[in-house]
């Protein structure tokens, strides 16, 4: 019996928003595969985005069950101990590019034949070439575009008036006084911070590389240290800004959406020298073959180009496929038109980066002792 004679008119009328009878109708079989599978993500709005969007209309067609494993922010860790056991507990791992590249390095994840593996566009346009550069490395099968920037407190009675308009309002405690957050990390904020010091774009990890270049980073943070509340988890700045805890600080765009469109907080999103990050899926290496088989099943479902242009009906994050980027349209719910909340609307980038994967990637831990050093004195 085919998949195609199982489903129910019941099971196409749950799908979400943009999900079509059509593709359901398409939806091949999957041969030898495990009836399970553990996806790793991050918990949040985030994770919610992806069971509306792929997830829960997936299973609704298939009967396989999903359960979620919100560990991300660890998913290197936990995929060499589970590789290192010999027990892969992980079908799917949602990683940033950087650990992507990691566990590509570390063996930790399988290499993707993208054009055999991955949907095709609408137009055959095959996947390599529609994902473009969000294809970061034979590991990675890219799902967004999301970016680091900085929200701000839109009635702090002593700025009289003022708003930030640019990045290095982060380094002006005379015009705009008051408590900041940042993530206890030093990827962006050092590059954030040889901005504000005057580097170039073009020069900023030529700098980091020089001997002294993390120093100076660290010097002009060391400006506004005690000014600082450090977070970990993205969700904490919305929350410290909401509260009034801190006047601008640093989070993740479909976070800052969330504050201020979701729960009309006056707060102001500063989209100057936005970092960008691709976020995405690894296979994790060690699966049996069942497993395998229906991890490539979903991902062939769950990254289409309607797929991730039905995740940004629920998140403020940009579809890593150019295939899907035309099909952005409104809030699943609120209504509200979404292409200007996204990182990659042209309005929003007139300054930004693009995380360095490689730099960080071969010089991560030793970046991150430094920082923790500093931070700690």
């Amino acid at each position: 019996m085919t998949l195609k004679s199982l489903l129910s008119a019941t099971a196409l009328a749950m799908l979400p928003l943009g999900a079509s009878a059509a593709f359901a109708e398409d939806l091949p079989p999957c041969d030898n595969c495990s009836d399970s599978m553990v996806l790793m993500s991050w918990g949040g709005a985030y994770q919610a985005s992806q069971v509306a969007a792929y997830a829960e209309p997936y299973s609704k067609l298939t009967g396989v069950k999903i359960t979620w494993d919100e560990g991300s922010n660890e998913a290197i860790a936990k995929m060499r101990a589970a590789s290192e056991a010999g027990n892969m507990t992980y079908s799917l791992v949602d990683v940033e590019g950087p650990d992507s590249q990691r566990a590509c390095d570390e063996g930790l994840a399988e290499e993707i034949d993208f054009d055999k593996d991955l949907a095709a566009a609408p137009d055959g346009t095959a996947a390599s070439k529609d994902f473009g550069s969000a294809i970061i490395n034979e590991c990675f099968v890219p799902q967004i575009v999301f970016s680091t920037t900085f929200g701000y407190r839109t009635d702090v009675k002593e700025w009289n008036g003022k708003v930030p308009d640019n990045l290095c309002a982060i380094f002006d405690l005379e015009n705009f006084p008051g408590m900041r957050a940042l993530e206890k990390r030093p990827k962006k904020n050092l590059e954030w911070a040889l901005l504000c010091d005057g580097v170039p774009k073009e020069e900023l990890y030529t700098v980091l590389s020089s001997e002294g270049g993390v120093d100076r980073a660290l010097a002009k943070l060391d400006t506004i240290k005690d000014q600082v509340v450090w977070w970990s988890a993205g969700a904490e700045t919305p929350q410290l800004l909401a509260d009034g805890e801190v006047v601008m600080g640093s989070t993740y765009n479909g976070r800052l959406f969330s504050a201020i469109v979701e729960q009309k907080q006056p707060i102001g999103m500063l989209w100057d020298w936005q970092v960008f990050d691709f976020d995405g899926w690894v296979v994790p290496k060690g699966l049996d073959e069942a497993q395998k088989n229906r991890v490539l099943h979903f991902l062939n479902f769950a990254t289409d180009t309607q797929r991730l242009a039905d995740q940004a009906k629920y998140i403020s994050y940009g579809p890593a496929r150019a295939s899907s980027q035309p099909l952005v349209s409104t809030h699943a719910t609120l209504g509200i038109e979404m292409a200007p909340y996204m990182p990659t609307n042209p309005a929003n980038q007139k300054n930004y980066l693009v995380n360095n994967i490689e730099w960080w990637a071969d010089n991560q831990d030793e970046v991150e002792v430094a920082f923790q050093n500093w931070l700690s004195k």
